[in-house]
């Protein structure tokens, strides 16, 4: 009689413990839940804020992304990325790379001290610097008009890629936190900022300084490259051992491609920028 009490009374321990877990965990399963359209957006924020609070994001940062706004200009742009199903050539014409080659070629000479302190500290060569600067900014011209933390939330909340988003977000809160960005930092459609378009993580791991400078901005792009295994003196064309960092860069195969051809012309490759 004793044993069967001992049982029952461990089974109800049992299910009591299990209770409790399910009544401790169901608020954090329950929260944050993403959406397809603005309507959940205000609740979203709410819950999300409660967790990062929980997860020891700041004042600061919390006051900020409760100001954000639902992003449809944002949206908009994930669900219409067209350029990268082009081909080479198409993506090479529609992007410009004449003009960046012809630039790049000035601007490695005219900033070739610059260029040449960043090759010594990360092994990477102006050419490939040079590209992604002119692809995603046009030098620095373009970059981006959104409101950083608006676009990124908006992200987090959209169910189309949250788990990605959502790492995003914490980055940009605890830069918010630091005093790196702030609610009111600009950037483009997915939440990218600076000369070279940072996204959040990638500024906590690899940046240098403010990205809206070009020297720290290039020089990020380089400790991201080395970071992500670029080789000093190896080639950086498709099949050659740096081409691997650049496909780190950026996950689109034409834009890779892009970028390597580009990168080699500057560098006094040769060719002109419509020949592979």
């Amino acid at each position: 009689m004793t044993e069967g009490r001992t049982v029952a009374t461990a089974l109800i321990g049992a299910a009591a413990l299990l209770l409790s877990l399910v009544l401790f965990l169901a608020p954090s399963a329950m929260a944050a839940q993403c959406g397809n359209g603005p309507g959940g957006f205000e609740a979203w924020k709410r819950e999300f804020s409660a967790e990062a609070q929980g997860k020891g994001i700041g004042q600061t940062a919390i006051a900020a992304l409760m100001q954000t706004n639902y992003a449809s200009a944002t949206i908009n742009a994930d669900r219409s990325q067209h350029s990268f199903s082009l081909s080479l050539d198409q993506f090479l014409a529609k992007r410009g790379a004449t003009t960046i080659v012809a630039r790049g070629r000035s601007l490695k000479q005219s900033q070739a001290a610059m260029f040449a302190s960043i090759e010594q500290r990360y092994g990477v060569p102006p050419g490939p610097l040079i590209a992604i600067w002119g692809m995603e900014t046009g030098f620095g011209s373009q970059r981006g008009n959104q409101n950083m933390l608006s676009s990124i939330a908006t992200l987090a909340y959209d169910c189309r890629r949250p788990e990605f988003f959502t790492e995003q977000l914490y980055a940009a809160l605890k830069l918010v936190d630091r005093g790196v960005l702030s609610g009111a930092t600009r950037g483009s459609m997915h939440g990218e900022v600076g000369q070279t378009q940072f996204m959040p993580k990638n500024i906590l791991a690899y940046g240098t300084g403010n990205l809206d400078v070009a020297a720290n901005a290039l020089s990020s792009t380089a400790n991201f490259l080395k970071a992500n295994g670029w080789r000093a003196g190896a080639g950086y064309q498709p099949g050659e051992p740096n081409f691997a960092a650049i496909q780190a860069w950026n996950a689109a195969g034409v834009y890779q491609k892009a970028i390597a051809l580009m990168g080699r012309q500057i560098d006094g490759g040769g060719g002109t920028a419509s020949v592979r």
